[in-house]
């Protein structure tokens, strides 16, 4: 089987190692925003051809929105989203996420994205991503997945007081570290639902692929 996976998460990275285990021809289309780790079977950087393949597999982030909407018609790999937990601040957008930010000292994990949006906030930033981003906040440059105790550490030793992430779903220890420290964290939402017929795992998703 011919197989297109769309993106660059965890999920996506699972699902080629896989397939191209099964002996299944995969390529993996990247948006290309950060320097990538070796995949395997094809990779291509920014391209939006979904012709040629048996299948496509949208697994790209929770906020990809314009990949997806081009990806209307494939399979949907998309982990659920956190549970609200007491204390939490969920927001709409990142533009309300920085109105929480002001007088903090901050921890954003909200990407490259946004940044330009958290400019001019009178908060002290420490900013982690996985490449340099264009900001004058200080910058921790890291690629998860992160552990509880490298979390509670980075939290201590920057003071943090707030924590700002997307619900990008998945494992999060920065959100235990954070609570079990009292620190509120401000969480913007997913912009759309979850589609209904999404699976949520790679066994699933091989399943639905090799039926």
């Amino acid at each position: 089987m011919k197989v297109l996976i769309l993106g660059g998460t965890t999920e996506a990275r699972a699902l080629a190692e896989a397939l191209h285990a099964r002996g299944d021809d995969v390529t993996t289309s990247l948006a290309g925003r950060t320097t990538p780790r070796a995949l395997p079977g094809t990779t291509r950087i920014g391209s939006s051809d979904l012709s040629g393949f048996d299948a496509v597999v949208d697994a790209t982030h929770p906020f990809a929105t314009r990949i997806s909407e081009k990806a209307a018609g494939a399979l949907r790999l998309e982990r659920p989203g956190w549970e609200p937990h007491a204390g939490d601040i969920w927001v709409e957008s990142t533009e309300a996420a920085a109105r929480e930010c002001r007088g903090h000292r901050v921890l954003l994990t909200t990407g490259h994205t946004d940044l330009q949006v958290f400019e001019p906030v009178d908060a002290w930033f420490l900013v982690r991503a996985i490449t340099p981003p264009n900001t004058h906040h200080q910058v921790v440059l890291d690629r998860g997945p992160f552990t509880l105790q490298g979390e509670r550490e980075l939290l201590d030793t920057h003071a943090i007081d707030l924590l700002v992430t997307k619900d990008s779903g998945g494992p999060a220890p920065k959100l235990q570290a954070a609570r079990e420290r009292g620190i509120p964290i401000v969480i913007v939402k997913r912009p759309r639902p979850r589609p209904p017929d999404a699976v949520a795992t790679v066994d699933e998703a091989l399943s639905r692929l090799h039926r």
